[in-house]
């Protein structure tokens, strides 16, 4: 396989409860790429981890086609709050799922909807970012680092950012962008002889 036949990851963006508003920076992030799909939930205020989950499934089922070399379209999943919940779970049930990395922003407290046993309680099966804050209401950063070191996530903490949404003033949120980049690069290596390169590794493990 030569290297013009990898084709880049699409991104999906999976929001959290009561969806991210148009000011939101997952709406901005969607916006940076016309190929992007989005999980839009029948329900936004009725957090069932299941149907929520399965939402996921039939997305990807809907976008998902076939590269111009005739392999499976893959995704890098940007998932927030309830949604990174969502994610995991997906995740756990489908380990054929063409979401190939994942970024967990501000993932909500799974204890507060009594589903932390329905999620996965070992590495994920794909490389994954863990964006946490030590003034998210939703969950701590002790919280979501122990679940970060569960799914073998990279962790990292904004410190005072509340829940890392529009609310707490992310509109645009680069590092996510710099994340999606950093990972396609990295899926794309991972495709070819090449070795990746430190910088991509440094932040995309």
């Amino acid at each position: 396989m030569h290297a013009a036949a990898f084709q880049v990851p699409r991104l999906l963006v999976v929001p959290g409860l009561n969806d991210s508003g148009p000011v939101h920076w997952q709406t901005w992030l969607q916006s940076q790429y016309r190929d992007a799909a989005r999980v839009v939930q029948r329900d936004w205020s009725d957090p069932r981890l299941e149907r929520w989950a399965a939402r996921i499934d039939a997305t990807l089922e809907r976008a998902a086609g076939r590269s111009r070399g005739g392999e499976p379209e893959s995704f890098v999943a940007v998932a927030h709050s309830f949604g990174c919940l969502a994610l995991a779970r997906h995740l756990a049930q489908r380990p054929d799922s063409p979401v190939r990395a994942a970024l967990f922003v501000a993932p909500a407290d799974p204890d507060k909807f009594g589903v932390a046993g329905l999620l996965p309680q070992q590495r994920l099966a794909v490389p994954s970012t863990v964006v946490a804050s030590d003034t998210d209401p939703w969950m701590t950063a002790a919280s979501s680092r122990r679940w970060a070191q569960r799914w073998g996530s990279a962790w990292l903490t904004l410190g005072d950012a509340g829940h890392i949404n529009a609310e707490a003033g992310f509109g645009p949120l680069p590092l996510a962008r710099r994340w999606v980049t950093a990972m396609s690069a990295r899926l794309a290596r991972e495709q070819r002889p090449e070795r990746a390169t430190l910088a991509e590794w440094s932040f995309a493990v």
